[in-house]
């Protein structure tokens, strides 16, 4: 998917939280938003996924060339931040198998290969309620890897992931570049080093 974004500013309480961000993400492309906390990676990347809406400015999504509306945009996206709940009164395999109910399957990665390798494989049968965060964030990386989708948006994508889970992340990441867009928010290194391209919100923080 290709996303193309024209003067696009967010505003809270009358005050620009950025403005004025030209930017094209090609497909198939992996992309960074960098900047220090609090300056608007976040509220960027929810912009891309429709989850806020901008003050000004057009987002366009292409998919082989062809304009996609904002309203069908989100069944090609998968979508991970760590502020994003799921739903606690299903086991992991009930999540999972509603989760799939609801999005296709791509073929890069088997779900059962992907549980065992991050430890989950045990908790089949355990609440998600239950779940620790470095468990939740685990599982929502994984139900992203698993979907069909061309967008996948990472806002933080490491938040309470250990050093080995961050190596696990990072061999997802090389396994599926090059076969979807990929748009991490971060401030971390070891999150985006592997990206082809940059975009700096603070180069777009209004001065006012």
């Amino acid at each position: 998917m290709e996303l193309i974004l024209q003067d696009i500013g967010k505003q809270f309480n009358r005050q620009w939280i950025f403005n004025g961000i030209n930017f094209h993400i090609h497909s198939n492309t992996s992309t960074a938003i960098i900047g220090n906390n609090g300056t608007g990676k976040s509220t960027l990347i929810q912009l891309l996924y429709n989850f806020q809406t901008q003050s000004k400015g057009t987002i366009t999504y292409l998919l082989n060339q062809q304009e996609i509306t904002n309203e069908d945009v989100s069944r090609h996206i998968s979508f991970v931040a760590p502020y994003l709940e799921l739903p606690e009164e299903f086991t992991l395999n009930e999540l999972i198998q509603f989760h799939f109910k609801l999005r296709s399957k791509n073929n890069l990665f088997e779900i059962q290969t992907l549980l065992n390798e991050v430890h989950l494989i045990e908790n089949e049968n355990k609440f998600i309620k239950h779940f620790s965060s470095g468990m939740k964030q685990k599982l929502k990386l994984i139900l992203a890897f698993c979907s069909a989708s061309d967008l996948l948006l990472l806002d933080e994508p490491c938040s309470n992931l250990d050093e080995e889970s961050i190596q696990w992340f990072r061999q997802c990441i090389q396994k599926i570049k090059g076969s979807k867009t990929i748009v991490i928010a971060s401030n971390m290194r070891e999150e985006y080093d592997f990206c082809e391209q940059q975009l700096d919100i603070r180069n777009f923080i209004s001065k006012k």
